[in-house]
């Protein structure tokens, strides 16, 4: 679950990097999407916290990183998160490892 907390007009999402890393996805993909879903923009900081502009609770946060899960991390056909994502003639897709079933992201 994200931990969130404000400053001021900022919300920092202190275990961003801990959530990338289980969810073994790039923080920049995961961070783009984020910026997309709250409709902000943000940035990566020095510490690997997320620091969104506005306020977003632990919530609204959580739900925007299950939507990430389902679109990028677990597999369509088998439900499991061993995925990678690849680019594929210019789609991005992924790649199950334990069905080896492809889909296409929803990008």
């Amino acid at each position: 679950d994200p931990e969130v907390r404000q400053e001021g007009n900022v919300t920092v999402f202190e275990n961003f990097q801990a959530v990338c890393r289980r969810l073994d996805r790039d923080p920049v993909h995961v961070m783009k999407y984020l910026q997309n879903e709250m409709g902000t923009s943000g940035h990566i900081d020095e510490s690997g916290r997320a620091r969104l502009t506005g306020e977003f609770g632990a919530d609204r946060l959580g739900s925007a990183i299950e939507r990430y899960v389902e679109g990028f991390v677990r597999c369509a056909e088998c439900g499991l998160p061993d995925t990678r994502l690849e680019q594929e003639h210019g789609v991005e897709v992924r790649r199950c490892e334990a069905c080896g079933a492809r889909t296409a992201t929803e990008s």
